[in-house]
């Protein structure tokens, strides 16, 4: 949809303008990705704000299950990680394989998103299906 190419592009004044309109904040592609998970994805930080101002769940899930601060956290955006936990995003969320937005910024060597969600009291401990841990 038009609205999801936006988010996906990081065009904010479009989603804007799109969702002045009436168009389904929730919508979703064939990877069951919504305008959220796609401007997390992406690290579009201001769509993101927009996004969620306008109502987006932000605990909602695409097709192997991460969250929108899981796809910023693994894609190494951390603006939106910021503005997803200042949001109270869940800092835990778990995808099928175990996978936690620390264990997927430390796999993908994110210090920054690292040390970030350990300020924010992440669990350190934590292990995927693998028992593969942030360490």
């Amino acid at each position: 949809t038009p609205l999801l190419l936006a988010a996906f592009n990081g065009h904010e004044p479009t989603v804007r303008l799109l969702l002045e309109s009436g168009a389904n904040i929730e919508a979703r592609e064939g990877n069951h990705y919504t305008p959220l998970l796609l401007a997390a994805f992406n690290g579009n930080e201001p769509t993101v704000r927009l996004l969620l101002e306008r109502g987006a769940n932000i605990e909602t899930r695409e097709g192997n299950q991460y969250t929108p601060l899981s796809l910023a956290a693994f894609n190494g955006h951390e603006p939106t990680v910021r503005l997803l936990l200042e949001w109270r995003a869940n800092i835990e969320a778990r995808e099928p394989d175990g996978y936690t937005p620390l264990l997927l910024a430390a796999f993908n060597g994110h210090k920054t998103i690292v040390r970030l969600l350990l300020k924010r009291h992440t669990d350190v401990k934590t292990r995927e299906t693998n028992d593969y841990t942030p360490l």
